[in-house]
């Protein structure tokens, strides 16, 4: 077998706190890659995962981590990815490199906000995944509720492959429907899996799964359907085809079991992420942009070690010996001392150093080839840069990368301060394409952007720790839009007449609201027919119209949503110019939009707030009280409930301390950005007050 057939790249997936880290850290030591089994939370050195202060600290993971383990003969590339949606970059840029994924859920929370955020990533990058559900052992575990959100919440087809013998405290290990065994986890970590006959009490349930199980199996298979009809026994080798051409075919997800914490089926899992995610080469096949070519073809990439390289930086960090660029190969090889360049920059750069990385540890490599996930040390470039060697000059797609919700400004004590706080900034700029910095031109403030105030809390206090200069931070400032609310109709005349040339261009039109579910904000068509405005100052035109959308009427936030057709227009022979047509269509845009009724928008966010019954009715106060509007409640079984609902964003703040003092702190609570919605006018008024006031400062 060659070496890409045995890779397996896979990410690790979830919600806040569904035990993601954990199961690393269990996978890592079954896999002898380390030896002692550490926390995420308690004392030791924490888990091997979490290698920055702050993450031990707070108990949750901020950056993606790779390490690389063998599993029998298997080569597993894993990526462990934050819970957190603030740091929803790192989970989206994994996913785009990665060929399958673990989805951890809670046995008792089951679908929770954050598995639908990572779910409907996967489903962009189309990665197949295995479901496991965690935390077996807790009270209240009901795995039979996470394969019905399963379907109902994801919209996925998951299939049961274990049942669990015993559950909460009594949870002992898991019967497999497959082989029809029962597995139990023996040894003080759980190291020795133990092969029994499954017990009689559960025989029956087992065989009614298995059923159930083979019934949908018959969708993938012609073979196994006519045996399921005829009664026969079915090869066990038939089954796990068959369950493979499921798995990579999206069409189902193989539901497993066991408590991370409590050493308990990570084994079994890790069989199947053997058996059934794709190499590289069964993976959903790459393409690229051939930039050479005029029309932008886009080419497929072969997982071929002896074709031309082309790999695609998909993480940076800085570090003290220089940045490291995390490196997914799609095609070729790439050896260290040899020259690749960087199609983006065009610039040709030596390879100094290759390693495969292991958390914070590197290891020397000489070459990594088509389906591995490696790092570059001393490499100069961007995260989604694509890196060719001669003749190919490709780029890869770039990662989506989501608009941030929320600022803050920040001020540096001195200038000693300022100089570090600019190193900083640039870095996490460099690093976090989510993380956005710009100097706010009336108050020539450094203003901050980011996910959530999670996200710029911890890039605060990584600009205290790692770069020891002190700021002072203003309070948080929401990122509000503006949009129109009607259609509205422009005629343009722009004439200017000075000596020599002048400037003419007439443009007409109209502009419209576009639908909140459009992917692009702005949309411009050209209806303009029999050449009354030249073709070569249409592009002038539309950039005309976009110029307006930086800055709206209301309170000069950006505009969204907003579609322009140009149907109309003249030109002089001698007078115009791309200049000229820029220019009125910018005037003629700001004539449509005072027309066009123009609304403020704010972020509301999806709120999901677990907490224990007795609490219910404050929290529902409590949110009630800052403009929310509850979705649903859902009581669990162990007495905790989880409630969901929609919430403005400039009413969120100080929220967790508030949560902490009405449930003597029991409840948690997550937090994620929805939609725009258009402010109540009291709002928009008190929001463009202030703007107004901080104008005239």
């Amino acid at each position: 077998m060659s070496e890409i057939e045995v890779t397996r790249n896979i990410g690790i997936s979830a919600h806040i706190d569904s035990g993601k880290t954990t199961l690393t850290e269990r996978i890592l030591y079954y896999a002898g890659r380390i030896h002692k089994i550490e926390e995420v939370r308690g004392g030791g050195s924490g888990a091997t995962m979490d290698h920055m202060e702050l993450e031990k600290e707070r108990g949750i993971t901020i950056t993606s981590a790779a390490t690389t383990v063998h599993w029998h003969d298997k080569k597993i590339n894993i990526i462990d990815t934050p819970g957190h949606v603030d740091f929803t970059v790192e989970v989206e840029r994994s996913l785009r490199v990665l060929d399958g994924a673990i989805l951890v859920l809670c046995s008792v929370a089951g679908v929770q906000s954050q598995s639908i955020t990572v779910d409907r990533q996967m489903k962009r990058y189309r990665v197949p995944r295995l479901v496991f559900i965690n935390k077996m052992d807790r009270t209240g575990a009901d795995p039979f509720k996470g394969v019905k959100e399963l379907k109902e919440k994801l919209g996925l087809h998951p299939v049961l492959m274990q049942l669990p013998i015993g559950a909460e405290d009594q949870f002992d290990g898991v019967a497999d429907l497959v082989t029809m065994k029962a597995y139990y986890f023996d040894g003080d970590q759980g190291e020795t899996v133990r092969e029994e006959e499954i017990p009689a009490d559960m025989l029956a349930k087992a065989e009614e799964q298995r059923e159930i199980m083979l019934e949908e199996l018959t969708h993938f298979n012609d073979d196994l359907m006519e045996l399921v009809l005829e009664g026969e026994d079915i090869p066990e080798d038939m089954i796990h085809a068959t369950i493979k051409k499921g798995v990579q075919s999206l069409g189902m997800v193989p539901v497993y079991m066991g408590s991370a914490f409590k050493n308990k089926g990570v084994q079994r899992l890790l069989d199947a992420v053997e058996r059934y995610l794709p190499s590289p080469l069964e993976a959903e096949p790459q393409s690229a942009t051939d930039l050479d070519n005029p029309e932008g073809e886009q080419v497929p990439l072969e997982p071929d070690a002896s074709k031309p390289l082309v790999c695609m930086a998909f993480k940076i960090t800085e570090e003290q010996f220089g940045q490291v660029t995390y490196t997914r190969i799609y095609q070729g090889t790439l050896r260290k001392g040899e020259t690749i360049y960087n199609t983006r920059t065009g610039k040709k750069l030596r390879v100094g150093r290759l390693v495969r990385m292991h958390a914070d540890d590197k290891e020397n490599i000489d070459e990594a080839s088509a389906g591995d996930i490696i790092a570059m040390v001393g490499v100069d470039c961007a995260s989604g840069d694509t890196f060719c060697q001669d003749p190919l000059n490709y780029a890869c797609e770039s990662i989506f990368v989501p608009e941030p919700v929320i600022s803050l400004a920040i001020k540096p004590v001195d200038n000693a301060a300022a100089t570090k706080m600019g190193k900083a900034l640039n870095r996490f700029m460099k690093e976090d394409p989510t993380f956005r910095v710009r100097v706010d031109e009336e108050s020539a403030e450094t203003v901050i952007a980011g996910m959530g105030e999670l996200h710029l809390e911890v890039y605060i206090e990584r600009i205290k720790r790692e770069y020891k200069a002190e700021v002072e931070v203003g309070a948080p400032q929401v990122n509000y839009r503006e949009t129109i609310r009607r259609e509205a109709e422009y005629d343009y005349t722009h004439k200017k007449q000075t000596g020599g040339s002048g400037q003419y261009g007439c443009v007409v039109g109209k502009i419209y609201p576009l639908d909140a579910e459009h992917e692009e904000n702005f949309e411009f068509v050209n209806n303009i027919k029999g050449g009354n405005i030249p073709t070569e100052y249409i592009p002038a035109c539309e950039k005309g119209f976009k110029d307006v959308m930086d800055e709206g009427p209301l309170a000069g936030f950006p505009m969204v949503r907003v579609g322009v057709h140009l149907n109309d227009g003249k030109y002089h022979d001698v007078d115009s110019s791309e200049t000229a047509f820029r220019t009125a269509s910018r005037q003629a845009m700001k004539q449509a939009i005072a027309k066009a009724k123009a609304v403020l928008l704010e972020p509301i966010m999806k709120v999901e707030v677990e907490s224990p019954q007795e609490f219910q009715g404050n929290v529902v106060g409590s949110l009630s009280s800052r403009r929310g509007i509850i979705a649903g409640i859902d009581t669990q079984a162990d007495g905790t409930c989880i409630l969901n609902s929609s919430v403005p964003l400039s009413e969120m703040f100080g929220y967790s301390t508030e949560l902490r003092s009405l449930t003597q702190g029991k409840a948690s609570f997550s937090m994620e950005f929805e939609k725009y919605e258009a402010a109540p006018d009291s709002v928009a008024a008190k929001v463009m007050e202030e703007r107004a006031e901080r104008k005239n400062k």
